[in-house]
């Protein structure tokens, strides 16, 4: 039976650090450490960032980014195409192809991708509103930039699926994009000849 070594307080916080993707107990401890450590220069601010982030930050009605302002900066952008939008799986993945560039269009968030073994099926997504969406007459392509993994490639073909009766061309990423490879983990270069070399399905 191991022992208590901190009281609740830090307990708690090591606790909900642990819970954050790519942290293990382990790593939260010393995130809670040097935290605690630093106090002035980084749990205060931290703290600040996190009670701002849970006042302002919101879900975008239209494509599901998150942002300060409603609809997002990106849907409210007049420069972007409207004629294409790309579909990725998380807002995550939204902000790595931001990060390269490579593509100038409106968005649509998924939220995640259709896993039946964690009771996530086609209601748990943004999919109905992505057929409206595509439904409407400046769109002419949906792209859909969903992970190489067998859940985003089967999360591609339903969503395919639905998309038959639109008026609008699909396409999936192509080459740069390796199997079992997620978004947010590629460099700019992968996802630029990925976007650049985009076919029809």
């Amino acid at each position: 039976m191991s022992k208590k070594i901190a009281g609740p307080e830090i307990e708690r916080l090591v606790q909900l650090l642990a819970r954050l993707p790519g942290l293990g107990p382990r790593s939260a401890r010393k995130a809670a450490l040097g935290l605690l450590k630093k106090r002035q220069e980084l749990l205060v601010p931290l703290s600040d960032a996190l009670r701002t982030a849970v006042e302002k930050i919101v879900e975008c009605p239209n494509c599901g980014n998150l942002d300060t302002v409603s609809p997002c900066t990106i849907c409210q952008d007049q420069r972007r195409d409207s004629s294409l939008i790309v579909v990725v799986e998380e807002v995550g993945d939204l902000w790595a192809l931001e990060r390269a560039g490579v593509v100038n269009a409106r968005y649509h968030v998924l939220g995640g991708h259709l896993s039946p073994l964690d009771g996530i099926g086609p209601e748990q997504l943004n999919i109905v509103s992505l057929v409206t969406r595509a439904a409407a007459s400046e769109v002419t392509e949906v792209l859909l930039a969903l992970n190489a993994t067998v859940e985003g490639q089967s999360t591609a073909h339903y969503v395919m699926d639905q998309l038959a009766g639109s008026n609008v061309a699909v396409s999936r990423l192509a080459q740069g994009v390796p199997i079992g490879g997620e978004l947010d983990y590629l460099d700019e270069g992968t996802l630029a000849a990925a976007i650049k070399s985009r076919r029809r399905v």
